[in-house]
């Protein structure tokens, strides 16, 4: 591997933006990979280093590198949840659609693991798609409510999906509403919340 674009890579995985510029100006790659394909800017995002991130998408790198798992910079936010990173990569123009291993975009992961300034954020800072269904057969809603814990975190992102116009008797695969699947799980919150917009 060319040593600047080593250098280049262990800066963004570091977070050392200092060596990021130092990279980048030795003639480093802004889409430099390592062996599973990652590229700085995923690197930076997966560990959450803003500045570094910041100082590639200037240089022009692509938030939608994937990997050899289809992680890309963008999708990994929905992951972690950060509002930072997620706003550093938007001057870069993410596509919206881009879909992880699962089908999903970032919304998804990011509605089940209950990062609910993320998904204030993105919902009201872009157009993504609020009823985009995944491989498994699951929206947002679905899969907060399928894979969330019914606690606060995943009552407000319901509210949150809902008021963006999140089509709520969407069912799952198997024909399951996310109102039915709130009631079998016993998330009586969470049941109101979609009993109220039916």
């Amino acid at each position: 591997m060319n040593p600047h674009n080593r250098a280049l890579l262990d800066a963004a995985a570091f977070g050392d933006v200092d060596a990021v510029r130092a990279a980048l100006a030795a003639g480093a790659e802004t889409e430099a990979r390592d062996p599973h394909q990652r590229t700085p800017l995923l690197l930076a995002a997966l560990h959450d280093h803003v500045a570094a991130a910041e100082a590639l998408v200037a240089a022009g790198a692509d938030p939608d590198a994937q990997d050899d798992r289809d992680d890309s910079p963008w999708l990994v936010t929905g992951v972690t949840g950060s509002v930072a990173m997620m706003r550093a990569l938007l001057p870069a123009h993410p596509d919206l659609k881009v879909t992880n291993r699962f089908g999903g975009i970032s919304l998804i992961p990011a509605a089940e693991r209950g990062h609910v300034d993320y998904v204030r954020v993105l919902l009201r800072e872009t157009d993504i798609d609020v009823d985009h269904v995944n491989r498994l057969g699951w929206t947002a809603l679905l899969e907060a409510v399928i894979l969330g814990d019914g606690g606060r975190a995943h009552q407000e992102i319901v509210e949150l999906l809902i008021t963006a116009g999140a089509t709520p008797n969407l069912p799952d695969g198997d024909g399951s509403t996310a109102l039915e699947h709130a009631e079998r799980r016993g998330f009586q919150d969470i049941a109101g919340l979609l009993r109220a917009v039916r």
